[in-house]
């Protein structure tokens, strides 16, 4: 595999020579390596083979990257005290073309960035600080990238966050059952199914022109953001789903993953809950960098966004499970089913707590 890693990565600009090459990271998608270089004065790289049976137009995806990590390069460069380097992906370029991308012998597309020394990152979170730090991380990026110019970016994942597009899936998978698994998930379908027209709520507000299209992560879950040794923030990253959306999906997904007292995947649902604390550190944090930024009634279902995202996310597990689990990567046959049970556990939590919700909010704008 060295081999290999070393073959691909002298394919792209960098500096320093190729020590080692190593997995890293617990991303679901794509084929992450950490490349260690032999010089003690050059950057690491991270080096990963990107999904084309999910992303089907990588060419256009990378251009997305690009657009977005210039921006946030500028704009922080202009802020005194910016380490640029740490607080945005560093694209780089192939040698051969100076595209930010190659595709090697077997087709498969690989790209690279500058590997961020002296960070952290979280899968859980256990301090209403670091809920507080992610808030301001997730809310910074979007409202940097409020005044990025030039044509919409491109959808990488079409319809990714249309509920009515996820639950029509999941009706056809149900309807095919192409592994005979609807007969174990009945009660789990109809307990998704039951909530779904609420859960068109914002789409509904979009397609009214009442919230706008702005330029969103779309997968905002914690262990995206990256922290120095002090657990500042420093970087948002995974930027393969940036792309026109609601504010609410990047303030839901975060919420979903920030506030969950257990794992995305526990087994054990009485673990499963949303802590409110935390739900106040994140929003505090978001808000102090958005709430100049979003209009009225983004606000008003701020409170709403995480028990959609986390019944978005519910019902792309269950659908996985019934087509047999071609999406997501699984480390055993029942992955997806308990991740979608834990999803629905952590929405029941949501929906007792959403009052709750709604008054933090209030509180901080006000």
């Amino acid at each position: 595999m060295n081999v290999e890693l070393k073959n691909i990565f002298d394919l792209f600009d960098h500096e320093g020579t190729f020590l080692s090459g190593e997995l890293f990271g617990s991303g679901h998608i794509n084929d992450t390596y950490r490349i260690q270089t032999a010089e003690c004065d050059s950057d690491d790289y991270i080096l990963q083979k990107l999904n084309n049976s999910i992303f089907k137009n990588i060419p256009q995806l990378q251009k997305n990257i690009e657009r977005v990590t210039r921006h946030l390069n500028n704009r922080l460069s202009k802020i005194p005290g910016s380490d640029v380097k740490r607080e945005c992906l560093t694209l780089i370029p192939a040698k051969a073309d100076g595209k930010s991308w190659i595709v090697d012998s077997n087709g498969n597309f690989w790209r690279m960035y500058i590997f961020i020394s002296g960070h952290r990152s979280y899968n859980i979170v256990d301090s209403p600080v670091k809920a507080f730090e992610g808030g301001k991380a997730i809310g910074r990026f979007q409202a940097m990238l409020v005044d990025m110019s030039g044509e919409p970016l491109t959808e990488t994942i079409p319809r990714f966050h249309d509920i009515e597009n996820r639950i029509n899936m999941l009706i056809d998978r149900i309807r095919e059952n192409p592994c005979n698994r609807v007969c174990e998930v009945e009660e789990e379908i109809k307990e998704y199914l039951d909530r779904g027209e609420e859960m068109k709520t914002i789409l509904k507000l979009g397609k009214a022109g009442i919230i706008p299209l702005r330029i969103t992560h779309n997968d905002t879950k914690f262990n995206n953001i990256l922290f120095d040794e002090n657990d500042r923030a420093l970087c948002v990253i995974d930027l393969d789903t940036v792309m026109p959306g609601y504010v609410h999906y990047d303030f839901g997904d975060a919420i979903r993953t920030v506030t969950n007292t257990a794992s995305e995947d526990e087994k054990d649902l009485s673990k499963i809950e949303m802590n409110i604390e935390l739900f106040e550190a994140y929003t505090g944090g978001y808000l102090s960098e958005t709430g100049n930024t979003l209009n009225e009634v983004e606000k008003e279902y701020l409170a709403f966004a995480p028990k959609l995202i986390t019944y978005t996310m519910g019902i792309r597990f269950l659908t996985d499970y019934i087509d047999g689990d071609n999406y997501y990567k699984i480390h055993h046959p029942h992955h997806n089913l308990q991740r979608s049970r834990a999803q629905l556990k952590l929405v029941k939590s949501m929906e007792q707590q959403h009052s709750a919700m709604k008054k933090i909010i209030e509180k901080i704008i006000n």
